[in-house]
């Protein structure tokens, strides 16, 4: 079991300042302890803090994979952590030199959870409702958006539809971002990720009851 989760220091945005300007496996070597105590420590120990309400975390390795990347820089730039609720909504946070990022929702649909997406979207009843769980969350200044999103209308859907913005979306996630702060290296670091999360919970509701997971076979690997 990881330490109690008090924070990230301010150590762990400096690692990765650093690592900006010196992304080589050397300088990961001779600081790699930083990034074991300051930066992954803190990350399992919130995971720890977090497990009872939004299931087991999973941090996300620091190499890159550059097999066909025309950037060769070996390591991330930032630690990301992710976990799924029982509904499939992901809930995501990354840290960074930037500061905290913290997100939930369903960032890449697959093509069956696309389709249900649209047509729930698109319905009557549960596509205003939605709208209204997307409005309220950009008035409390939250951003909302997809990894990905078509230039026009998918087929079928016309032009003018009234929600036109959310069926151009390949996936539907909002977040907030935190700029470098002196709570960042406290307990109270886990009540703000929380409370973000919770936020985000009409939006989370709402894919899991009218997208949830994928039903289609994983793909193929290469």
């Amino acid at each position: 079991m990881s330490a109690a989760f008090t924070g990230w220091p301010a150590a762990a945005l400096d690692f990765y300042r650093e690592l900006e300007d010196n992304n080589t496996r050397a300088w990961w070597q001779a600081h790699k302890s930083t990034y074991e105590n300051d930066v992954r420590g803190p990350m399992l120990a919130l995971a720890d803090a977090v497990v009872d309400e939004f299931g087991p975390m999973h941090v996300f390795r620091p190499n890159r994979d550059v097999r066909f990347a025309k950037d060769k820089s070996p390591y991330k730039t930032a630690c990301a952590a992710i976990t799924e609720g029982e509904g499939g909504t992901g809930y995501y946070l990354q840290l960074s030199a930037t500061g905290l990022m913290v997100a939930a929702g369903y960032y890449v649909m697959a093509t069956d959870q696309l389709e249900r997406f649209r047509a729930a979207v698109d319905d009557t009843r549960a596509g205003p409702a939605v709208a209204r769980v997307v409005d309220a969350l950009v008035k409390k200044r939250y951003e909302v958006g997809a990894h990905d999103e078509l230039k026009t209308a998918p087929r079928g859907y016309p032009k003018d539809h009234p929600r036109i913005e959310l069926l151009r979306r390949k996936g539907l996630i909002g977040f907030k971002t935190f700029p470098p702060a002196k709570w960042l290296s406290t307990r109270a670091a886990r009540d703000r990720i929380v409370g973000v999360w919770r936020e985000l919970g009409p939006m989370a509701a709402w894919l899991d009851k009218h997208v949830g997971p994928s039903t289609l076979p994983p793909p193929e690997p290469r």
